[in-house]
């Protein structure tokens, strides 16, 4: 049975894709400007808008003049980089105002029921290992039968390193399935690098290509597996992967999932919550979240640094 779980949460939508008790894909979703957003905007340079708040790179934009109103639509959302983030880009458009699709719309189109989870109820992601995949995208430590992948994502590609013992033709191909699972339950995308065991010849290398090939869902591309064990898959890249949301502001991060552990507390007990500093202060920093969280809960938040 496969449905995808989803959550309203506060500062972040989370979904799951759980399949016979298995989460094979996890997403969440932080406000700002969505894939096939179309907004007013302002061309600020001759390359660079700023729509929302939000400053985006504009593609084609030939006799438009610098401080001109300009409407365009969004073809990449902004993604979080070490060092400074890949600006969202867009495209002047002349189609009417409208917000991209959200996660929930999203995953009502892919085929599969779509339960939404409520506070009240019982852990549902937790149950079908949440906090595990969440832990997963922060370390890049990911285990798999026989051996270990180690995932560092770069602003040039995310690199997965392979470490197992026994033999290492078939070290290698249950390496290649749980990368192939491991890149879409992290919605990794753009240029990703995968250092296998070195195998020896043309059919073995085949077996572990063809093994990520019928773990990865399309569309990607990719290269044959050569001779130094090196393989390269390539995906299209809309927005940030799981583990760019989480590593590139995990205070942030950590706020939001107190704040979902806030909600679930049950009626009678204190809303109670010790917290590092820096997380209180990201939660004060936002005032609607602590308003919706008394909303939702009926009773004020006591948190302590």
């Amino acid at each position: 049975m496969a449905e995808w779980l989803y959550e309203a949460g506060i500062g972040e939508a989370r979904a799951a894709l759980v399949v016979d008790g298995v989460i094979r894909a996890a997403r969440i979703e932080l406000p700002g400007l969505r894939l096939g957003s179309v907004a007013e905007g302002r061309l600020v340079a001759r390359d660079r808008v700023v729509a929302d708040g939000s400053e985006l790179l504009l593609d084609g934009a030939a006799g438009v003049s610098e401080g001109a109103a300009i409407r365009v639509v969004v073809t990449r959302e902004l993604i979080p980089e070490p060092g400074r983030a890949k600006l969202a880009r867009c495209r002047v458009s002349d189609a009417p105002l409208a917000p991209g699709p959200d996660l929930r719309a999203r995953i009502g189109l892919s085929g599969h029921a779509v339960r939404e989870v409520r506070p009240h109820e019982a852990d549902a992601l937790e149950a079908a290992g949440w906090s595990e995949v969440l832990d997963e995208a922060i370390t890049g430590e990911i285990a798999f039968p026989g051996g270990a992948l180690r995932l560092s994502p770069t602003p040039a590609m995310a690199l997965f390193d392979v470490d197992g013992s026994g033999d290492l033709g078939t070290l290698a191909v249950a390496a290649a399935r749980a990368v192939g699972e491991a890149i879409d339950r992290l919605d990794i995308t753009g240029s990703i690098g995968v250092d296998f065991p070195s195998v020896q010849g043309k059919a073995l290398r085949n077996a572990v290509a063809e093994a990520l090939d019928a773990a990865l869902p399309p569309p990607f591309e990719r290269t044959a597996l050569n001779g130094f064990g090196f393989l390269q898959v390539v995906r299209p890249r809309p927005r940030a992967s799981l583990v760019e949301v989480l590593r590139s502001d995990p205070v942030g991060a950590a706020a939001r999932s107190s704040l979902r552990s806030l909600e679930r507390t049950p009626p009678g007990t204190p809303l109670a919550l010790r917290l590092p500093s820096a997380v209180r202060a990201r939660i004060d920093a936002h005032p609607d979240w602590l308003a919706e969280l008394t909303r939702r809960t009926g009773r004020p938040p006591q948190l302590e640094s």
